[in-house]
């Protein structure tokens, strides 16, 4: 496998506020100076952890699906972010991954928060998405899908694992800071992956801060990269294929993890 590429981009996001928040990552972006495969934004970035898609909720062919579009063409990169649409069926918290030459991929929040009316509000989404970049399968989930292991779980077939790398968006609240950086860890050491989770930082319109506490994590659970807490920043890392690997080879947990199936 080729080395990975990927920047994560740790800041505030301003409460419902669209044109703000295009504007601060246009300036996160316009940092990106050298060339990435991969650009991670946190969850819901265009409005922060918004509960209010009447007013907020876009079509896929909004504003801020083409500001995605728009970048990813612009940096020659694969871009992440989630943001709030409008179905036929109701409102969704979906990720959405814009490929350069113009392709969308998309995975709605699975786990809906039940501390807030997410649950009640946004409908869940029930498939996973593997996507590839360059030789790189790479499995995009957000924010409280990380406290699920077995909604995260890779598999091993014919020797092949089903993905490479496990990324996580949120709006993490600092109260629980100590869950995310354990979690993030877990994931990747259980999956035997790369794990990164990008999250935000700054106040949200409902009085709850976040410490970022961004980070790529390695299979072992070292952690590679990270964003120091409360502080805006876009940290790029090298993910090594060939490291990734040798581990796998040398310690192929894969030939004794349980099999089993998922109910919807």
């Amino acid at each position: 496998m080729q080395d990975l590429r990927v920047a994560y981009i740790q800041t505030d996001i301003s409460w419902e506020d669209k044109a703000r928040n295009l504007e601060r990552f246009d300036e996160h972006l316009a940092k990106v100076k050298e060339d990435v495969d991969l650009v991670i934004l946190p969850e819901m970035f265009n409005t922060g952890f918004s509960i209010n898609p009447e007013r907020f909720a876009e079509q896929m062919n909004g504003e801020g699906v083409n500001y995605l579009l728009n970048k990813a063409k612009h940096l020659k990169a694969v871009i992440i972010g989630s943001l709030l649409i409008r179905t036929s069926d109701g409102f969704v918290n979906r990720l959405v991954v814009a490929h350069p030459g113009g392709k969308l991929e998309t995975y709605d929040k699975r786990h809906l928060f039940r501390l807030s009316e997410e649950y009640r509000i946004i409908r869940g989404g029930d498939k996973r998405l593997v996507i590839k970049v360059k030789d790189w399968k790479i499995r995009p989930l957000v924010c409280y899908d990380l406290r699920f292991p077995v909604w995260s779980k890779n598999t091993f077939t014919n020797g092949k694992y089903e993905y490479d790398l496990l990324v996580y968006i949120a709006n993490w609240p600092v109260v629980r800071s100590a869950v995310w950086k354990t979690l993030l860890a877990a994931r990747a050491i259980e999956n035997q992956v790369y794990c990164i989770g990008v999250n935000r930082v700054g106040e949200d319109g409902n009085g709850i801060s976040h410490s970022g506490d961004s980070m790529a994590v390695d299979g072992k659970g070292n952690i590679l990269s990270s964003v120091l807490p409360g502080n805006e920043g876009v940290n790029i890392v090298s993910l090594s294929g060939t490291d990734l690997e040798l581990f796998r080879e040398s310690f192929t947990l894969g030939m004794d993890w349980d099999r089993f199936n998922i109910e919807i």
